[in-house]
C-alpha cells in the first residue's frame, strides 16, 4: 500500500514562491538581453529570486505534514536520485547558489557573464516546472497527475516573476518602467496563455475518471467555486489582461507613461500575484483522490 502526502497552504506558499524566484531571474535575464539599460529593475529581479526561493524552502523545512519538520531530512532526500523529490533538491540548490552569485556579482557592480545567467535561466525554469512535476507524481489524485500542470506553473512562475519585478520597479524606479515596452507586452501574453492552459486542464481532469470529475466540481462550483471564479479568475487573470489591453493598446503614449498607467499596472501585477498564490492553493485545496474499494473476503 503506497501512501500519498496530504498537503495544505504552507505547500501552496512554498511552490508559489519558488516559482516566483525562478521567474524573477528570468525575467532580469529578460531585461539584461532586451533592455540593459534598466539596471534597477534587473536588480529587483536578482533580489527578489534567491529571497523568494529560499522563503519558499524554509517554509517547506517546517511544514509537519509534508515530513520536513527536521531540516536535517534534506540530506536523505540526496541518497535517492530515482526521487523527484532528490532532483527538486538538486534544481533548488543550483538556483539558489547562481542567483545568490548574481545578486552579490549586481550588488558589487560587477559584470554578470552571460553563461551564467542562462545557467540561471535554465535552472529557474527547472525550478518552476519542477513545482508542478512534484504534484504530479501522487497518482491518486487526478487534478495533480496532468502532464499540463508542469507547464501551467511554468507560465504562471513566468507570469508572477515579472509581475513582482514590475510592481516593486514602480514603486523604487518609475522611470524604467516606461522604457521596458518588449517586457510588458511580453507578460501581457501570459496570463492569455494561461487561461488556455487551465481551461485545458479542467477539461482534461474532468474527463478522466470520477475523482477527476469530483475534484473540477469541487474546484469550481463547490466550496472552492468562489474562490476560483473571484479570486484566481476574475482578479488574477480577467482583470490584468484588461488592464493591460487598454494601457498597451487603447490609450496615448502620453497617457501610458504618466502616473495613471503605472499604478493601474501596478493593481494588474498585484493581481497576478494573488492569481498565482491562488492557483496552486486551490490546485491543492480541491483535489480528492480515487477512491479504492477493497472487496470482502
Amino acid at each position: 500500500m503506497t501512501y500519498e502526502p496530504i498537503w495544505g497552504g504552507i505547500i501552496a506558499w512554498y511552490l508559489f514562491l519558488a516559482g516566483l524566484g525562478g521567474g524573477a531571474f528570468i525575467t532580469s535575464a529578460f531585461l539584461k538581453w532586451t533592455k540593459p539599460e534598466a539596471t534597477t529593475m534587473r536588480r529587483i529581479g536578482h533580489i527578489v529570486a534567491p529571497v523568494a526561493v529560499c522563503i519558499g524552502l524554509v517554509l517547506l523545512m517546517f511544514d509537519a505534514k509534508a515530513g520536513f519538520l527536521n531540516p536535517l531530512r534534506f540530506a536523505l532526500l540526496l541518497s535517492n536520485f530515482g526521487s523527484v523529490m532528490t532532483w527538486g533538491v538538486v534544481f533548488l540548490a543550483a538556483f539558489t547558489v547562481i542567483a545568490l552569485i548574481v545578486l552579490v556579482l549586481d550588488l558589487m557592480k560587477k559584470s554578470i557573464p552571460n553563461w551564467l545567467d542562462i545557467v540561471g535561466v535554465v535552472a529557474g525554469v527547472c525550478v518552476a516546472i519542477y513545482t508542478g512535476v512534484l504534484l504530479g507524481v501522487c497518482q491518486t489524485f487526478p487534478l495533480w497527475n496532468n502532464a499540463l500542470l508542469p507547464i501551467l506553473f511554468l507560465v504562471s512562475a513566468l507570469s508572477t516573476g515579472a509581475a513582482a519585478v514590475i510592481a516593486i520597479g514602480i514603486l523604487v524606479k518609475p522611470q524604467e518602467f516606461n522604457e521596458i515596452g518588449l517586457l510588458k507586452k511580453t507578460h501581457y501574453a501570459l496570463p492569455a496563455i494561461e487561461i488556455l492552459l487551465v481551461a485545458s486542464l479542467v477539461f482534461i481532469t474532468a474527463h478522466t475518471n470520477q475523482a477527476g470529475f469530483n475534484s473540477i466540481m469541487n474546484l469550481i462550483g463547490g466550496q472552492w467555486g468562489a474562490w476560483f471564479w473571484i479570486g484566481f479568475v476574475i482578479v488574477g487573470l480577467l482583470a490584468p489582461a484588461i488592464i493591460e489591453t487598454v494601457t498597451l493598446f487603447f490609450s496615448s503614449p502620453q497617457f501610458e507613461e504618466g502616473a495613471t498607467a503605472r499604478w493601474l499596472s501596478f493593481v494588474s501585477d498585484a493581481g497576478v500575484l494573488v492569481g498565482g498564490f491562488l492557483l496552486r492553493y486551490l490546485v491543492i485545496v480541491a483535489a480528492l483522490p480515487l477512491t479504492m474499494v477493497v472487496p470482502m473476503l
